[in-house]
C-alpha cells in the first residue's frame, strides 16, 4: 500500500518508513477565539455556554516519517493528525517543524492549541481537550521526545516566566608547569656575590705608616672565620719597647756595683 504525507497528501517513496508514537481514540475539537494575550490560552473560554465552541470528536495520533536521502542519511519529519475516528480520514494536519505549533493552556493539563495547516497552506489553531489526564499526559511526553529527536527542545518554546539558563563559561586551559625530561632549574640566591668584609680602619692606622694603608689580608682555605688580626698601633708599639727596656739584665761588673756589702760578714772565716 502506497505511504502519503498527511501535510502535503503526496505519495511517499516506496522506502520510507512510518511510525506511529501516540495515538488517543477520541478527543474534543474546538473552534477557539483569536488568542487576546500574549501570557496563553484558557481554556474555559472554549467550554463556556456548555461547549459551545466543540466543531467535533476526533481521533489524535503523532505520526513520524523517515525518508532515506541519496547521501545514505535519512530525513525525519513529525505531524500531528486530527482524523475521523470512524474511516480515519484526515480532517486536519500540524505539521511538528516548532515546538510551539502545540501549546498547553494555562488553565488545564487536558486542553491544548494545535496549529493546523490544511491544503494550500492554509493555517487555523484549533483546540482539543482529552476526556483522560493520563492521555494527556502521554501526548505531552511524546511531543517531549519529538522535540529531542528533531532537535526543537529550546526552539520556538513559549515563555514559562523562568530565565534561560546562562551558558557554560569556559574552563581556561590548565598549563603543565612540570619539568620536561633535561631540563633544570637554576636558582639565585642573594648574599652570595657580596665581597669580603675588612676590619674598620682607626685613625692609628692611617697616621702611623705615613698614610700607607694595609691590602685587606689574603683569605685561608680556613673558612670566612679565618682573618689575620689587625697590625698594632702606634701606641701598642711604644708601650712594648718600654717594657722590653726595662726588662734588659744588668750589665757585668763588681760586686759593689751589684749592690752587695762587702763587710763583717762579707768574707766567709
Amino acid at each position: 500500500m502506497e505511504s502519503i504525507d498527511p501535510s502535503t497528501g503526496r505519495p511517499l517513496p516506496p522506502d520510507a518508513i512510518q511510525r506511529v508514537l501516540f495515538i488517543a481514540p477520541s478527543v474534543h475539537v474546538y473552534n477557539i477565539p483569536p488568542l487576546t494575550s500574549n501570557k496563553g490560552y484558557v481554556a474555559a473560554t472554549w467550554t463556556a455556554d456548555n461547549n459551545k465552541r466543540q466543531i467535533f470528536t476526533a481521533r489524535v495520533r503523532i505520526l513520524e516519517t523517515a525518508i532515506p536521502q541519496p547521501n545514505g542519511e535519512e530525513s525525519v519529519k513529525t505531524d500531528v493528525l486530527l482524523e475521523d475516528p470512524s474511516n480515519g480520514q484526515l480532517f486536519a494536519a500540524a505539521p511538528y517543524v516548532v515546538a510551539s505549533v502545540v501549546e498547553q493552556v494555562l488553565d488545564s493539563s487536558r486542553f491544548f492549541a494545535i496549529r493546523v495547516q490544511g491544503e494550500g497552506g492554509r493555517k487555523a489553531v484549533l483546540g482539543i481537550g482529552f476526556e483522560e489526564r493520563s492521555e494527556a499526559f502521554d501526548f505531552s511526553v511524546s511531543l517531549q521526545e519529538v522535540r529531542k529527536t528533531l532537535g526543537l527542545e529550546n526552539a520556538g518554546m513559549p515563555s514559562s516566566g523562568k530565565k534561560a539558563a546562562k551558558p557554560a563559561e569556559p574552563v581556561p586551559e590548565k598549563k603543565d608547569f612540570s619539568l620536561k625530561e633535561g631540563e633544570t632549574i637554576t636558582v639565585s640566591i642573594g648574599g652570595r656575590g657580596m665581597g669580603r668584609r675588612h676590619p674598620p680602619k682607626t685613625e692609628e692606622t692611617n697616621q702611623g705608616s705615613g698614610g700607607f694603608s694595609l691590602p685587606p689580608p689574603p683569605v685561608s682555605g680556613g673558612g670566612l672565620g679565618s682573618f689575620l688580626p689587625p697590625p698594632p698601633s702606634a701606641s701598642e708599639v711604644k708601650a712594648q719597647k718600654r717594657l722590653s727596656q726595662n726588662m734588659e739584665m744588668p750589665k757585668a761588673g763588681t760586686m759593689e756595683d751589684l749592690g752587695f756589702d762587702d763587710g763583717e760578714f762579707g768574707e766567709f772565716q
